[in-house]
């Protein structure tokens, strides 16, 4: 989920090929994945079947992991530049927002730091979910095939400064973040917040780093996109 730049002078080809079908069945196995989780931390399918907000939640994620799967611009990229990270970060990358929905699923079901606001919070969430994911997926689809999940600068990389990104940096990374943060209020329980701020640490982290990258290949243009921008939230004043 990177939204990146250069490192170690490696030039390094990538591909992709994945028919549409392989595509699909790859995003429900991911969505039975996040159901059998959510029916251990809510302690039965029935009582997954029978928790409506969990339900959308899966549905959402279906929909949503279906179309970053058919538009996701990484499908051939001529790398010239990764940086690598350890491997501890990539793993927190996927696994947090993985195991944030089932923890605070388990929150819920053992009535651990209920958060105020009941059903309408917990619908307040399953959308915020869903609007960082749309965040993310308009944000990787705008990047096309500079997008990559590693920190990378792609031959001829160039860099965006229109559209999402006009306003934020990474308006990928605050997508993903808020869509970590809304399904933990869909269970509302304040013990999904605890990864989600995890999460937030490891995206901040990740940024900067990125940023720093940034900096050593786009220069003075980086210095003065970083001015008139916020990181995860617009400096309005300095929208015209």
């Amino acid at each position: 989920m990177s939204e990146s730049s250069p490192g170690t002078g490696r030039r390094v080809v990538v591909g992709r090929r994945r028919g549409p079908a392989v595509t699909l069945l790859l995003s429900l196995l991911v969505t039975g994945f996040d159901a059998l989780l959510l029916a251990a931390a809510l302690g039965s399918f029935s009582a997954l079947f029978n928790h409506p907000r969990a339900l959308v939640l899966l549905a959402v994620w279906a929909v949503t992991g279906a179309i970053l799967g058919l538009l996701r611009p990484v499908r051939s990229q001529d790398t010239i530049e990764i940086v690598r990270e350890p491997r501890l970060v990539l793993v927190a990358l996927g696994v947090i927002p993985l195991l944030t929905p089932p923890i605070a699923a388990l929150g819920e079901r053992l009535g651990l730091w209920p958060l105020p606001g009941g059903s309408a919070l917990g619908w307040g969430g399953v959308a915020l979910v869903a609007m960082g994911l749309a965040l993310r997926i308009a944000a990787m689809t705008q990047l096309g095939p500079r997008f990559s999940p590693l920190l990378a600068v792609q031959n001829q990389h160039a860099l965006e400064t229109t559209g999402l990104y006009r306003w934020i940096r990474h308006p990928g990374y605050l997508g993903a973040w808020l869509a970590a943060l809304g399904a933990a209020l869909a269970f509302g329980s304040g013990l999904g917040l605890l990864p989600v701020a995890l999460f937030g640490i490891v995206l901040g982290r990740r940024a900067r780093r990125e940023e720093a990258l940034m900096q050593t290949h786009f220069n003075d243009a980086w210095l003065a996109y970083r001015a008139r921008t916020g990181a995860f939230l617009p400096r309005l004043r300095s929208v015209r």
